[in-house]
């Protein structure tokens, strides 16, 4: 298994990389304009990837529904696996990302592995922080990471709930949590990118 990725260059040597990631049956596409949207300035080299997996009803998936927050574990880990595969080979620092699905998988590769291939900052799009059988996210020695969550409160897919206790774990940790949350159903609402821009730039430091 492996990953292809629609890609957008920096405008010069890349300061670092940003990468997001699609929710279930979308693809590569879905989020390359949010690329732009996030680093104007084109100071990190930006990556799209494609889910690996083809599932009903189309599209590209991370992983095989199993439930909220149950993801098939069978599906999951080999997506897991590829996923941080792709990301450890990016250049560095990563601002992770990522929409439902790929918000999932934002919080299992970006805090479920060792604290150093850690990203430098999180930005979970209506999403949840998975359980799922030997993952463990770790949530020490974050004082102070970036992480931008947003999620609508009318959401029928995956409940508002989910975002608010991630929310809470992570300010509970000293985690730097910038939680946006209105009256939309399952998808991005617009009116959070320039919060989300913030939080790319506040991650890269001061130029």
């Amino acid at each position: 298994m492996s990953l292809t990725a629609l890609e957008r260059p920096a405008e010069s040597e890349p300061q670092g990389s940003l990468v997001l990631l699609h929710g279930r049956g979308a693809d590569e596409h879905d989020l390359y304009p949010l690329l732009d949207a996030l680093d104007p300035a084109r100071s990190l080299h930006g990556y799209t990837p494609q889910g690996p997996l083809t599932l009903p009803p189309g599209g590209r998936h991370w992983y095989r529904l199993g439930g909220i927050p149950t993801p098939d574990p069978d599906t999951f880990w080999p997506s897991f696996v590829t996923l941080a595969a792709f990301l450890d080979a990016v250049p560095k620092p990563l601002v992770l990302g990522g929409f439902s699905q790929g918000a999932v998988m934002s919080y299992a590769t970006g805090l479920g592995r060792r604290p150093e291939q850690r990203p430098v900052a999180l930005i979970p799009l209506s999403g949840f922080m998975p359980a799922v059988d030997d993952l463990e996210l770790d949530l020490s020695g974050l004082d102070g990471f970036p992480v931008a969550i947003a999620h609508g409160s009318l959401d029928p897919v995956i409940p508002v709930d989910y975002s608010r206790a991630a929310r809470d774990a992570l300010v509970d940790s000293d985690a730097d949590v910038a939680y946006h949350e209105g009256p939309y159903g399952h998808t991005i609402d617009p009116g959070i990118v320039p919060a989300l821009r913030g939080v790319v730039a506040r991650a890269l430091g001061p130029k």
